[in-house]
């Protein structure tokens, strides 16, 4: 049996029959169990009681993680004259404007967050197509449309995460790495979970919070104990 198959044995051993843990529980687990060859994420799943095809089920927001995810974020800024400055101060790795625009729709989209200010969104507008799928558009609902363009560079460097309710009415995210400390997990875990919760929509019936899985970007998912969130 190959290494990578003597891992996955691994896991699934010590998986087998653990579900509904503690959050302590679920991220000791999956960090322990974490064992490919480079920092595996700590991925998180919420399945929610929504149908996000209705405007008034929509789940979308912005998580600052207490403990950043341990990723280095390439951050994508359109704006002209001192707010182009401010966000190359700023630490924003691309900015532009229509020269910007010209090399995202050549195909080329080398950023994980994009961030424009409103006399720029005409400009950013035309690539909805390419951005859009991606999860890229900028949008004023999570900051990513704004005149602090300086504050939006920072706290998408700072470990901010995005999320958006799939068609399903799961929403995905990284929130951390295998080597973060177990109390810097749970931390991050339980933040994300809240800002989740705190964007419950009015049009959504019912049991909001429906499943939570942990996993690491190789291994196994555990379910959380809904009664402990």
């Amino acid at each position: 049996m190959s290494n990578s198959g003597k891992r996955l044995k691994s896991a699934a051993d010590a998986f087998a029959g653990k579900q509904d843990l503690s959050i302590e529980e679920a991220v000791s687990l999956v960090k322990n169990n974490a064992k490919a060859k480079f920092d595996e994420t700590v991925d998180l799943a919420v399945n929610l009681g929504i149908d996000p095809r209705h405007a008034d089920q929509m789940v979308r927001g912005v998580c600052a993680l207490p403990n950043g995810t341990g990723r280095s974020v390439r951050v994508a800024v359109f704006a002209r004259g001192a707010k182009a400055d401010e966000a190359k101060k700023a630490g924003a790795d691309i900015v532009g404007a229509e020269d910007l625009m010209e090399t995202v729709q050549s195909g080329k989209v080398d950023f994980d967050r994009c961030i424009a200010t409103p006399d720029l969104m005409p400009v950013v507008g035309r690539l909805g197509k390419v951005l859009g799928p991606r999860n890229l558009m900028p949008n004023p609902k999570v900051g990513t449309v704004t005149l602090d363009v300086a504050g939006a560079v920072e706290a998408a460097k700072s470990g901010e995460v995005q999320f958006k309710a799939e068609k399903a009415g799961v929403v995905h995210a990284g929130v951390g790495k295998a080597s973060f400390e177990e109390k810097k997990l749970v931390e991050n875990v339980k933040a994300f979970i809240d800002s989740v919760k705190k964007m419950k929509p009015a049009g959504a019936k019912g049991t909001y919070v429906k499943k939570v899985s942990v996993s690491s970007s190789m291994g196994p998912s555990v379910t959380l104990n809904l009664g402990d969130l």
